[in-house]
């Protein structure tokens, strides 16, 4: 069997997601318990500030911007003591801190934003993005993991951020991040889409569930697939990967080769699930579908594996 690592397409599929930009020099190695407060030191030091599942974003003229000095967070009641490192950027070290304001009277000059109208929008650019995606997910993580759960004592923030540390039981925890998986199942030149009672009128997308302790990425994509449509899977292949700050998931898209068509919905999970044509996928991808059908926004992993199929030969 030839190897297949030198037929993997550049740039790779994850590369066209949102939240997927992230170019920040992480310094994992080189995490000391001070590493924040000699970020915050540095006169160079830009700040991004969330709240209340937004960010907070500078108006610049007729641009939005992501980041702040250090005064200005200040002004705007951030709190540097629960702030974490992100890492280094060219232009200094990047810091993100909660910075809780009231959107209905956020101060002239300031927008505060949620985050999935951001993503949508195109409000920053991809780098600050995938910042964003970096920042909220471990600013959640430390909102709900406060407390040690080996001994209920408060703990305490170490090494940047990234580790909470008991001063009673000596525990370390450390930030989560909870796999998904998202998946299209083919078949010849179909595939199978679902609708939940919450999406948008007309939408249809992939098909998603988490992954369980001591279970394969393949393994989940079967089983959520069988558990929502009732269509056993086959082969499964991994296509592209999205950080997905709510709250601190990464989306893991795959596709999964279908071995029945027949299909038996979880009408508790979705409201329909059907098979479309690549033609049909294609009109509904375009937004111009006869039946009003769309799917999920460019920058979203489940439009990636719906578009990188039906445009495949």
């Amino acid at each position: 069997m030839p190897f297949f690592l030198f037929d993997a397409p550049l740039p790779e599929p994850s590369q066209f997601v949102g939240f997927a930009g992230n170019e920040i020099d992480r310094q994992a190695e080189h995490r000391s318990d001070d590493v924040t407060a000699k970020a915050l030191a540095d006169p160079e030091v830009r700040l991004m500030l969330l709240g209340g599942g937004r960010c907070h974003l500078r108006v610049n003229g007729g641009t939005l911007e992501p980041y702040f000095g250090k005064a200005a967070a200040l002004a705007l009641g951030a709190d540097l003591d629960a702030a974490v490192l992100l890492g280094q950027a060219p232009g200094g070290p990047i810091v993100a801190a909660p910075c809780p304001l009231d959107p209905e009277a956020v101060p002239d000059g300031v927008k505060s934003i949620d985050y999935r109208s951001i993503y949508v929008q195109g409000l920053v650019e991809p780098a600050a993005l995938g910042a964003l995606a970096q920042a909220a997910s471990l600013l959640a993580w430390h909102a709900s993991h406060a407390f040690c759960s080996r001994c209920g004592t408060k703990s305490e923030m170490r090494i940047g951020g990234y580790k909470r540390h008991c001063p009673n039981c000596n525990a370390e925890h450390f930030p989560r991040t909870d796999p998904v998986a998202i998946m299209v199942a083919v078949r010849q030149d179909h595939c199978l889409l679902g609708r939940s009672p919450h999406f948008a009128p007309g939408m249809f997308s992939a098909l998603a569930g988490f992954i369980e302790p001591g279970e394969t990425i393949e393994n989940a994509v079967r089983r959520e697939t069988f558990e929502e449509s009732g269509i056993r899977l086959g082969r499964v292949a991994y296509h592209a990967s999205q950080p997905w700050p709510f709250p601190y998931s990464l989306m893991i898209g795959c596709y999964g080769e279908a071995l029945n068509e027949d299909i038996d919905p979880d009408t508790a999970e979705l409201e329909a699930c059907r098979w479309f044509t690549r033609e049909e996928t294609r009109l509904a991808l375009a937004g111009s579908h006869p039946d009003g059908i769309i799917v999920p926004p460019r920058g979203a992993i489940a439009n990636l594996l719906i578009r990188d199929w039906a445009e495949s030969d």
